[in-house]
């Protein structure tokens, strides 16, 4: 399939501000259909595709995850939607070449092979929600492809789940729930600790864990927060004073991780970390589950040093249910619920489908509010700000 270029011109608030973005992309190309069949013998499946050019067909757009009806429906009007779920790295790397955009979540990982699987074909990954770490952005820029996320449509989501946990885990509520369900009575082993008066220490204070602070001084707790990036003025306006990596830890009560996963911060709570925790500090992770070395935290309850965990996220998900940190005692687990609320889903749906859409038929007027494009390159970035209906943080890496 010949390849061919096309200019994206993005517009502008202001008259005087414009960029257009030129990639590579192959010709038009639309499926009519596609199955998948279960082939006998071993487990395994094949693809069976009819397809037809054309440089005026719709395009294709794969869903992965599960996406919030106002969003396909937003899909559906403008290209030819495949919702496949659940599929394996291979299914992936199969259909892929079929697929002018890709929609995920947190759970699919696009990585190099589905760059590579896709024969130029693949315009644009949109990532529903705010982390983009299972996106191969190196790869994406190698084969011209954008990558867009929503980073602030499930921030309340994820603040109230993060209080729910805190205040679930300070309470015992899980065990005890389990306990009254089967059969037993045993208010004297489920005291909890309050909330109130305690310290909390916010590592991580961007949209998350500002929202999450705003919450937790209205339980009256004391709260903290490290985050190098993090403007001063901005944590003081909330009440929430700035500190150091060592004295948060090393202070706190309560600990609650909003940092993205990066190499920095990777096994970031491990057991020199822990080694420096108040003894008896409960910790809460609803960020992203390698920053915490997870045979470390075991230790660190089993010695006393945490008291207890409550965790939205894991290394790998979903975690072994042999798991020893997913069955302790003293750990209560969500499965990365952090986003999933009505409210959210909706949230993240539309905006990211309205992105995609727009990207992938060239033409098309960009809306939307909270976006994010994302293009990679090991020499410079242009900031765009101010872009038409409120394209806040639009950000165009630019290859040279």
């Amino acid at each position: 399939m010949a390849a061919s270029t096309s200019t994206l011109n993005v517009p502008s608030l202001n008259p005087k501000l414009s960029s257009s973005l030129s990639i590579s992309s192959p010709a038009q190309f639309s499926i009519s259909s596609l199955s998948l069949r279960a082939a006998h013998g071993r487990g395994s499946r094949r693809f069976v595709v009819l397809a037809t050019g054309g440089l005026d067909a719709k395009p294709t757009v794969l869903v992965a995850e599960k996406l919030g009806a106002a969003g396909l429906d937003l899909l559906k009007e403008f290209a030819n939607v495949d919702c496949s779920y659940n599929l394996s790295p291979e299914e992936l790397n199969t259909k892929i070449s079929l697929c002018d955009a890709l929609i995920v979540r947190s759970g699919t990982k696009v990585s190099r092979e589905v760059f590579e699987s896709s024969g130029g074909r693949l315009k644009v990954v949109g990532r529903a929600g705010v982390g983009i770490d299972n996106v191969d952005l190196a790869a994406a820029t190698e084969h011209g492809c954008l990558v867009v996320n929503a980073p602030t449509a499930n921030t309340v989501a994820a603040a109230e789940h993060g209080i729910a946990l805190l205040a679930a885990m300070a309470r015992n509520v899980a065990q005890a729930d389990a306990s009254v369900k089967a059969g037993k009575w045993l208010r004297n082993k489920y005291v909890g600790v309050s909330l109130v008066g305690k310290t909390l220490a916010v590592m991580g204070f961007g949209k998350v864990g500002t929202e999450l602070a705003r919450r937790a001084k209205g339980l009256g707790m004391h709260v903290i927060a490290h985050d190098p990036y993090a403007p001063a003025d901005r944590a003081r306006a909330i009440g929430v004073e700035l500190v150091t990596f060592d004295e948060a830890i090393a202070t706190a009560d309560f600990i609650s991780l909003h940092m993205p996963l990066t190499p920095t911060t990777s096994k970031m709570l491990n057991d020199e970390t822990f080694g420096k925790m108040k003894k008896g500090v409960r910790i809460v992770n609803v960020a992203r589950g390698g920053v915490i070395d997870e045979e470390a935290l075991v230790r660190a309850l089993d010695s006393g040093i945490v008291a207890q965990a409550a965790l939205d996220v894991f290394t790998k998900e979903p975690p072994s249910p042999e798991s020893k940190l997913v069955q302790h005692e003293n750990v209560i687990v969500t499965p990365h619920l952090g986003a999933s609320t009505v409210e959210a889903q909706s949230c993240m749906a539309v905006p990211v489908s309205n992105l995609v859409i727009s990207l992938v038929n060239h033409g098309r007027e960009l809306q939307g509010n909270d976006l994010s494009i994302h293009f990679p390159t090991n020499r410079c970035y242009q900031s765009l700000n101010h872009m038409s209906y409120s394209l806040r943080n639009l950000v165009v890496w630019l290859s040279s």
